[in-house]
């Protein structure tokens, strides 16, 4: 095992980083199909095709996740993984022809390099060229290449984010990984103490909950956004990956705080790639070690990061 989401079989991720610009985008692709679900917690979400991934619509299986810099604009992206995978003659098949099924997620990075260039589909149709099932490349790249952190203090404050991944083997063959974009208005935690987030002029740790309650938290509406990716080899109905995708959210909150603010766009999707027959006790527990792969993912972008742009990260205060 390497320890990131591409444990899963039948997952690959791929990024496009454009340095730069210091934006990019970063697929998880199942081109052998996968079951889906989503929850978006935020109240600031970019998404595209979360809809079709409720319980009671006719779609069951995805084909690929795109997770992208750019804010709404780099939901252009998803254009060039769809051209990719019908290249490769995968999709959801019509009368007529095999549609691609990619759902979206989008963070804002454009306060940070240049706000003109953003994900294109050129991004998108490279990042799933680069696609591949080893271990993925954590940090300053893909959709993690312009986050932030702490940005609730105001972006002057603000530390480096980034992309991160982890992956639990939890027996019986059951793999859950997870692959995470941290761009979050709170504090990132490990263990109860922040390791990441806004910081003074002494890069002393702001707490930007305590400048919560004294009225201090001061996020630019919009900008703040956490994404995840869970993927599991047990086999899953919709129903159950939307579940586990909500359950997952304690992932978040174990690592962020504040989390799922107001003006965060927060969104979880959950992916079975499903060859391991699961009873209700196993559904269960991989929804919990879903929240826990969750919250290594964030820790992990954090502990890969690396400054850019004058904004400090992890490893200048710690490392």
């Amino acid at each position: 095992m390497n320890y990131t989401i591409t444990d899963v079989p039948g997952i690959k991720v791929g990024h496009y980083t454009d340095l730069q610009a210091v934006t990019g985008c970063t697929v998880i692709l199942a081109e052998s199909g996968a079951i889906a679900g989503a929850c978006v917690s935020g109240s600031a979400p970019g998404t595209r095709e979360t809809d079709l991934l409720k319980p009671g619509n006719l779609v069951q299986q995805v084909h690929a996740i795109l997770l992208t810099g750019g804010s709404a604009y780099g939901l252009d992206a998803a254009s060039g993984v769809m051209e990719y995978l019908e290249e490769k003659h995968i999709g959801f098949q019509t009368d007529t022809i095999k549609i691609p099924i990619v759902p979206a997620a989008v963070i804002y990075d454009l306060d940070i390099g240049n706000p003109y260039v953003r994900p294109t589909k050129e991004s998108g149709y490279i990042a799933s060229k680069n696609a591949t099932d080893q271990e993925v490349i954590q940090g300053n790249v893909g959709a993690g290449t312009g986050a932030m952190i702490g940005k609730g203090a105001g972006k002057i404050f603000s530390m480096k984010g980034g992309i991160g991944s982890y992956s639990i083997e939890v027996g019986k063959g059951i793999i859950v990984g997870a692959i995470a974009v941290v761009n979050s208005s709170g504090d990132v935690y490990e263990n109860g103490n922040i390791i990441a987030g806004a910081i003074d002029e002494n890069n002393n740790f702001l707490n930007i909950y305590e400048l919560m309650k004294k009225r201090a938290f001061k996020p630019n509406l919009w900008e703040n956004t956490t994404l995840s990716v869970i993927a599991t080899n047990a086999r899953l109905t919709k129903e159950w990956a939307n579940k586990i995708a909500q359950i997952a959210n304690d992932g978040f909150a174990r690592a962020i705080k504040p989390v799922h603010s107001l003006f965060d766009g927060d969104t979880i999707f959950c992916l079975s790639t499903g060859t391991i027959d699961v009873d209700f006790f196993e559904i269960s527990l991989i929804a919990e070690i879903a929240a826990e792969v969750v919250e290594k993912s964030i820790i992990n972008a954090v502990k890969h990061a690396k400054k850019i742009d004058n904004c400090l990260s992890y490893s200048d205060l710690f490392l």
